[in-house]
C-alpha cells in the first residue's frame, strides 16, 4: 500500500530535537523524504502496523503530531506534483 506519512514534531523542549530526528530516521526506514515532514512509503499491511509502532512509540502525543494517509490506487492517478520532484518510482529498477 502506499502511504504519506505527515508530522509535527515539537522541538521547544530538551527532548524535542532527538523526537524529531528518530520519527525522520523512521520513516526513512520505509520510505523516502518528499518534503521537510512528509515521507511517501511503499509498504505491505505488516510494515504499516510495524512503521505506526515505531513512530507512535517516538512521539510525544501531547506536543507533537503525527498523520497517515493510506492512498488510493494507482496512484500515479491520484498523485500530482508540481516543481522540483526528486522522489523515486518504487516500482521502477533501481540503478545507481
Amino acid at each position: 500500500m502506499h502511504v504519506l506519512v505527515a508530522y509535527d514534531v515539537s522541538t521547544t523542549d530538551a527532548d524535542g530535537p532527538r523526537r524529531l530526528h528518530n520519527v525522520a530516521q523512521a520513516c526513512t526506514n520505509y520510505g523516502q523524504r518528499v518534503q521537510q515532514s512528509v515521507f511517501e512509503c511503499e509498504v505491505s499491511r505488516a510494515q504499516y502496523e510495524q512503521l505506526i509502532d515505531d513512530l507512535t512509540g517516538i512521539i510525544d502525543e501531547e506536543k507533537d503530531s503525527l498523520r497517515a494517509y493510506r492512498l488510493a490506487q494507482p496512484t500515479d492517478e491520484t498523485i500530482e506534483t508540481w516543481g522540483v520532484d526528486d522522489t523515486m518510482d518504487f516500482d521502477d529498477p533501481l540503478i545507481l
